[in-house]
Parts: C-alpha cells; structure tokens; sequence
C-alpha cells in the first residue's frame, strides 16, 4: 500500500498519490474504483473547484457563476490526528483510520467558510464496517462533536476561521466505498453559534440547528460527488 507520504509529494502537481507502479492502463469495474480514488483520483477531482449551484449539482459542479461553495485550499496534512478531533477521531483511529483529506470551501459572500473531509478506512462487512462504526460514534456525540478540524488557508478568506458553528457526518453508501465524510462549518468573521446578542439569544437553539443542517446539505452534496467519481472511474 503507498503511504500517506505518497499523498503529501504529489498534492500540489494534482494527484493524491505518487504511483509506486504503473497502474494507469489497469481496467477496473466502476464500483471497484471506489476504494482507490482517494489516492488515484487527481486532487482537482476529489475536491472540485466549485461545488452546488443554482444549476442543480450537475450544473453548478464546474460553473463558477451558480456554484453555492468556492474552493480555497486544500490541505497538505492527511494525517488522522490533523483532520479530526475528539470522539470521531479516537472513533476513526480504533477502526483503522489511513488517512484524512480535506478542502476548505466558502460560500459565495465569504461570510460561511466550511472545511470537508474525506476519512479513509478499511473496507468492512456490509452495513457494520469501519465507516458505520465511526459514523454511530459521530452521531452519538453530535451535540458535542465538531468532528472535522477546520483547515485555514493563509492568505484567502478562511485564512482566520477557527471557531466550527456545525458539523455533519456521515458513512459514504455503497459498496468499495471505505469513507466516511465529514463536513465542519463556521463563520468567516468569527460569529459563534448561540451567542446571538440581546432578545435574539432565545434563537440559540435555532441557531446552531441552522448551521448543522448547513453542513449536512454540503456533506450531501459531497457524497453524491464522490458517488460520480466511482460510477466514472473505469480505467
């Protein structure tokens, strides 16, 4: 198996992996893809240049005048211990986590910034596998997780972002598919979730749900992306 090491040489010449052997030519059924892409797939793939938009997913993947989140950045640190924190990550890291790949994304006014990530484990017996287990962890400790550890990219709009408003996770379905996706969201000008001043702060509550379901609608988003990039990887 090619070490994380691999993944660090090549992520600014656009892959997530430095080929230890000449696989390119290899021809793999869609579905069997899945378990490589993460280190097979160039990096402008797995996490695309923009993503969502008011074209629908399709139609605002690539176009950068519909897209609902902007890429900044993405991070050269793939090690577990550095994309995740606390309950989710003892939880990836007691079921074999390899590594953790994330981007961070702003919306569209540079108010919400959000860092994605995608945790890479074993592949495991159907529907109680490693990313089953990481994933109940998560939702067993949502109401105290911010599961993905924000990434602030120097120099861009989400250079200063450190506080996580919301979070989401959940197991990518599907067979070959040895992710769980995370998503941990925030603001760009360092407003905290329930901290609404004065008579709004009965709002708390409703404010924090708003910036979960946020999340949930990114990581959403995300996974029908990397759906796609399985389903279209035939080599």
């Amino acid at each position: 198996m090619l070490s994380v090491f691999g993944v660090l040489l090549l992520l600014g010449g656009g892959a997530l992996t430095a080929h230890a052997y000449s696989n390119a030519q290899q021809e793999l059924p869609n579905y069997a893809y899945g378990s490589v892409m993460w280190r097979d797939e160039q990096v402008d793939k797995v996490f695309p240049l923009t993503i969502g938009g008011r074209g629908g997913y399709n139609g605002g993947l690539y176009d950068r005048d519909k897209a609902l989140w902007h890429r900044m950045g993405i991070s050269p640190e793939t090690d577990c211990d550095k994309g995740l924190t606390r309950t989710t990550l003892k939880a990836a890291q007691d079921n074999g986590c390899k590594a953790v790949l994330r981007a961070t994304y702003v919306d569209p006014t540079a108010n919400m910034v959000t860092t994605i990530a995608v945790v890479v484990l074993p592949e495991g017996p159907r529907n109680a596998g490693p990313k089953e287990k990481v994933d109940e962890v998560y939702q067993d400790n949502r109401a105290i997780e911010g599961a993905v550890a924000p990434y602030a990219v120097p120099g861009t709009a989400a250079a200063k972002w450190k506080s996580r408003n919301g979070s989401h996770l959940m197991a990518v379905p599907g067979e070959h598919m040895p992710y769980v996706l995370g998503a941990s969201i925030g603001s760009a000008d360092g407003h905290v979730a329930g901290e609404l001043p004065g008579g709004f702060g009965m709002d708390n509550d409703t404010d924090r749900e708003s910036w979960h379901a946020d999340a949930q609608d990114l990581v959403e988003l995300f996974v029908a992306h990397l759906s796609n990039l399985q389903n279209g990887g035939l080599r």
